[in-house]
């Protein structure tokens, strides 16, 4: 597994308004192949938002990247911060990381 996490500059919505404005994105990303999971992130005091995601293999993850870089920056958003990791998943598995490989959509 591979994890991958973004960051870049955003003036908002932040909260609710995020969550209504993102709703139906949030839903596209749910059903990228390759992704199990996404953890949104943002931040109204220092106007950055992003996400934490899990995909399973770095095939998956850099194809998602090269098509979100290219949607951020269709949006104007150019200073995008990216790194990607490798998953110890024992050691994970130890402190109760969540690293199911099933995709859940409500």
């Amino acid at each position: 597994m591979k994890l991958l996490q973004i960051d870049f500059p955003y003036q908002g919505p932040f909260g609710n308004q995020m969550t209504e404005a993102m709703s139906e994105l949030a839903y596209s990303v749910a059903e990228e192949p390759g992704c199990l999971w996404k953890i949104w992130t943002e931040n109204e005091t220092t106007k950055e938002a992003g996400g934490i995601y899990l995909f399973v293999d770095e095939k998956t993850l850099m194809k998602y990247v090269e098509m979100h870089t290219r949607r951020l920056n269709e949006f104007g958003i150019t200073d995008i911060n990216l790194k990607t990791f490798n998953v110890n998943e024992d050691l994970s598995k130890i402190t109760r990381a969540m690293l199911s490989r099933k995709k859940a959509i409500s």
